[in-house]
Formats: structure tokens, sequence, C-alpha cells
């Protein structure tokens, strides 16, 4: 059945909000949400926050670490999200308390995760006020923090943050996706919210969309036992189960993601808006056994479950957003380290 054209315009605004990277209430959860649970931080769920600062010689802010285990140790500032704090009000107090700064965040740089029990949010910052904190303020949070120029020897806690700090270089340099930031809506479960295309042979662009109660983007729970993004694979084995296993589902990235936390327990969960891409995986090979690109399709694998349904975007200006977006992957990276 074709979209009316006020319902055409209300999927259109919504993917537009999301593109521009404002938040959307999650008003329901369209998959998997009775083998999910609400979110409760501390109990069946960590959010870590990680803060990479430069300063005008792109030295980046490192604190030695007051922890046993790590004693000594060098590793940017982080550390858990605590009961009734946005991620963001956790990153100022993060970076106060272990390098004796105030900081703004910029942008996101990358979300990881291990499932929706953790997940660890890479922030790009800038320094407000404070002063660096020396050996004679060492307590438990730090012993001391200090500017690294990334070529003296350091005895760093781990290798992963150099990957960290490499991308916030980059994006200080060039950035290769909007500022985007958590906006302040919330949420009970861990939930990726789906801009799902499909993109024809001559750049059409299908959108996968739920039709009732009205026409709406997909939402799916996140699952303890899958990575995050695994709910994008379970909302196509829904949808169209014959074409599952003959398509890649790739999550591409994030355009924003919500997030609130004041309510303990009843707003702990995160939204994901995502961008994800539908591509036919079928693998072929020319008469000397080298892959080759195959043709692309023209149109999208019919849907088999009459809960969904595809839209066109016909929109000029939002398919070329659409296109670009997903030919360039200009959006915030999510990794799961499953």
């Amino acid at each position: 059945m074709e979209a009316s054209a006020e319902e055409r315009r209300q999927v259109e605004d919504q993917v537009e909000r999301l593109l521009s990277g404002q938040g959307s209430e999650v008003t329901g959860c369209d998959v998997g949400l009775e083998q999910s649970k609400p979110v409760t931080l501390r109990k069946n769920g960590t959010y870590i926050v990680c803060a990479v600062i430069f300063n005008d010689k792109d030295e980046v802010l490192m604190v030695q670490e007051a922890k046993q285990d790590c004693y000594k140790q060098w590793y940017l500032p982080a550390g858990r999200v605590e009961v009734g704090e946005s991620l963001e009000e956790a990153l100022r107090r993060e970076v106060q308390e272990e390098a004796g700064f105030e900081c703004e965040p910029i942008s996101l740089l990358l979300i990881q995760e291990q499932g929706p029990q953790w997940i660890r949010f890479i922030f790009l910052a800038k320094i407000t006020g404070g002063s660096l904190k020396g050996l004679a303020a060492a307590d438990q949070e730090s012993l001391q923090a200090s500017w690294w120029d990334r070529r003296s020897v350091l005895h760093l806690r781990g290798r992963d943050i150099l990957r960290l700090i490499d991308s916030g270089l980059k994006y200080r340099q060039d950035p290769w996706h909007p500022s985007t930031l958590p906006q302040d809506l919330s949420c009970r479960h861990v939930v990726q919210r789906l801009v799902l295309v499909f993109v024809g042979a001559e750049d059409q662009i299908w959108v996968l969309l739920i039709r009732a109660p009205v026409l709406h983007l997909p939402t799916a729970a996140a699952l303890k036992t899958h990575a995050v993004t695994w709910a994008a694979n379970m909302v196509v084995q829904e949808a169209m189960p014959s074409a599952y296993y003959d398509h890649d589902v790739n999550t591409l990235g994030v355009f924003s993601l919500q997030h609130n936390g004041r309510q303990h327990g009843r707003t702990d969960g995160v939204c994901f808006n995502t961008l994800v891409a539908l591509v036919p995986n079928h693998v072929q090979r020319d008469e000397d056994g080298q892959k080759v690109e195959p043709p692309a399709a023209g149109r999208p694998p019919p849907v088999e479950n009459q809960r969904y349904t595809w839209f066109e975007v016909r929109k000029q200006t939002l398919r070329e957003k659409l296109l670009e977006k997903t030919k360039n992957t200009s959006v915030l990276p999510i990794h799961s380290l499953y």
C-alpha cells in the first residue's frame, strides 16, 4: 500500500531529524523486547566514558593510575558512569578528578561495546578551566596528570588508547562526521533504531519501515548474548527471512544517541539511532577464479512479514544525504569488541 502524502512527510521528517544529530522519543520497541531487560546501572549494565584531549602542541592529556592492578601506568582520563549521571556529566567529573581540569565535550569519536552490558563512549573534549593535577594532589583517583607528546617513553596501561588518540587527531584535522553528542531523551533498554537502507542500481534509496500503529522506523532491543548492533540482524531476519542469508546487514554507524540516566533503573538505557545498509553478498568469480562485483540489484528484496514495508525516498535532498552517508560512512562509528 502506497504511503499517503502526510505519512511520507512524517517519515521523511523523522529521518531528517536523526540525520541532523537530533533524537526522537522512544515510544516502543518492535523487536526483541521480550528477550531484553531494562538497564540498571551497576547491576546489569556498565558504561565507561573516556576523554581524548589535546593542547595547542597536539600533546594528549594522560593520567597516571593509582589503582593497584595498574599502579603508575598511564592512560587516558576514563571511568565508569555513576548512578544518576548523564554521559557528559560523567565525562566532566572523570577529567576533573583524574586530571584536575574542567572540560567540555566536542564530539563523540567512537563507541565500543560488548553487548548492552558494557559500552564505552570515547569523547573528543577541550579544556575550559582548572589546572594540571600534580603529584602533590595524588589520591585514589590518580597519581598525577601530564601532557604526552606521543614520542617520549611512557608505560601505558593498554595500547588500545593509541588508536583512540590517532582518531582524535584525525578528527581535529578533518572531521569525517558531524559533531555528535548525546541527546537528553530517556530510554529503559539499550535499543537500536534503524534507518535501514537499500541502494538500487540507479542510486534509488529505500528505507525499511514498520506499518503499525503508524509508519515508523524499526526499533530493536539489544540482547546480552550478542553485539548491540545484532539488533539490526534480528529485524532483517523477521522482515525477510528468505533474503537474510543472501545479504549483509551492515551497521555503518550512529547518527545520534539518546541517554538520560537520572532515574536509576528507569532511564539508564541508550537508544542508538543508526544507519544500516542491506547489501547483496553474492560472491561471483570470473573465468580466472577472481572475485568480481555482482551487478547492482534494481530493487530491495521483498518483505515477507506484513508488519514491514519498503519506503522509497523521493525527496531529493534527503536521498542525496542518505547516499552520501552510506557511500562515505560519514557517521559516528560503533565497534563491537566481541
